[in-house]
Formats: structure tokens, sequence, C-alpha cells
């Protein structure tokens, strides 16, 4: 059974980690290089990465925060934010990163995937899926993209599952409803996106505690199906760390990968 993975999240602004409440609020949280060493020697399976204001800025990615970041980890590291070409992809993996996350971009130009894909393979390209129910009861969940500024009109489902089609090998499927409330993620979401594609997908928005995350990677009818559990505030805040959370989730019987990484 493949091991579920803890993912700690640093969403970057003016080279400083933050958080919010629903993309919008944000608050100091530390320092991006210090948080990402913390996290790597406590066991954290991968990292993500997210400059969460380039997109909306117009300008690319930190590229030297980023080179920083990944000096000083061990383990894999996902960046996003602001990529716009097959050369800035090149660019985050040259500065260390291990995959990148594309978003505003992927719906802009859906061919950057496929290109992305075919030079790096699927394994290297993230798609970050950012969805909000929709207004009045209808069902579904609409794709926003520019730091979820800007509705796209996409359906989350099948927007996923065209991406997969266009060589993404992982999504990361974040609940603007859930952002920062720590109510519990998404479960209905994240298990139709899931339930659609043949790849990993990564659960993030929602989480207030340990059964949240088990409730989002559990397989059964009423779980979230998701292969990972993105964390931001709980961990950033001290309220659980990374060992507690493996320990517990071990002890419900879900497959998590040993605690042996280093800084």
């Amino acid at each position: 059974m493949v091991a579920k993975r803890i993912i700690p999240c640093l969403d970057v602004a003016e080279g400083r980690v933050v958080k919010g409440v629903n993309f919008v609020g944000l608050r100091d949280a530390g320092d991006p290089v210090e948080l990402a060493c913390r996290y790597s020697a406590s066991g954290a399976d991968e990292l993500v990465f997210l400059d969460i204001a380039a997109s909306h800025q117009g300008r690319a990615t930190l590229v030297e925060l980023v080179r920083r970041t990944a000096e000083a980890v061990t383990i894999p590291f996902t960046v996003g934010g602001g990529i716009s070409s097959v050369e800035g992809i090149t660019e985050l993996l040259r500065a260390g990163a291990d995959k990148v996350s594309l978003n505003s971009s992927a719906v802009r130009d859906p061919e950057l995937v496929s290109r992305g894909a075919e030079r790096f393979g699927c394994q290297c390209i993230v798609v970050a899926i950012d969805a909000r129910a929709r207004d009045q009861g209808q069902p579904g969940w609409d794709v926003y993209v520019k730091g979820g500024r800007e509705n796209t009109g996409l359906d989350a489902v099948a927007w996923a599952r065209r991406v997969v089609a266009l060589g993404a090998g992982e999504i990361l499927l974040t609940s603007m409803d859930g952002d920062g409330t720590q109510a519990g993620y998404a479960l209905a979401l994240t298990r139709a996106v899931a339930d659609a594609v043949e790849v990993p997908v990564i659960a993030s928005g929602g989480a207030g505690c340990i059964d949240h995350i088990a409730q989002a990677l559990d397989a059964g009818p009423s779980g979230g199906h998701a292969s990972a559990a993105l964390l931001a505030s709980l961990l950033h805040d001290g309220v659980l760390t990374v060992e507690q959370i493996k320990r517990d989730l071990l002890g419900r019987g879900l497959p998590v990968r040993p605690l042996a990484a280093s800084c």
C-alpha cells in the first residue's frame, strides 16, 4: 500500500511565510528557510513552497529564495507561483526544486502542462486547483485563479481530468471555502477529484485537527481518498507536529512513511 504523505505548505509573500483565512487576511508566520529546515528535520515527507503573490503581481517566483530553501532541506520540494513558461520551470528545477506547481498559467495556457511533462516528466508537473463551491446551492465547484481573485467558470473535476490527460503527475487541490478555517477539509470535493483521476491528489484547505487529516486520507466511502494532506496553520502555530500526526495516523492503521528525515 502506498504511504500517505504529510506535506507542510509555505505560502510566501514579500519573502515571509504568511497564512490567512479564505485566501485573505494574511498574517506573518515566519521565515521560509527556517520553517522549511524545521519541517524537513521533523519528518515531513515533502514541502510545498508557493509564492502566492507572483501570479497576481505578474512576476516570476523568487528564485533566490527557492534556491536557499532547497539547499536547507533534504526532502522533495515543490515550487509554485508565477511560472508561465518552460524556461521558468527549468530555472526553478535548476534552483533545487523537485517539482513545479502550475495554477493560473495552466488555465491560461493548458499546453504548458504538456510541454513541461514532455521535457521533464509527468512526475515534475503538479497542477494546483483552487476550487470554491458554487453559489445558490448549485452542485459542483468552480476553479479560481490569480490567488483566488478570478472565477474561471471551469468545473474543478472536469479541469482535473483535463490536466491529467495533458500530463500532470499530481493535483494539489485547495478548498477556498475551507482555507485557514480549521473546520475540516472539503471531503466531497477532494473525493470527487481523487476518484476522477489516476494520479495522486493532495488535499489542502481546512485542517483543524488530526481527525480532519485522517478523514482526508481515508479511502472509505465517506473519506477524502487523498494521497497526501497539505498543512499550514496547524504546524506554523505549533498546534501539532509532524511526529504527532504520523504517530496518530499509524495508530489508526493509515500507512505513513517513517520519521527518518533530517536537516
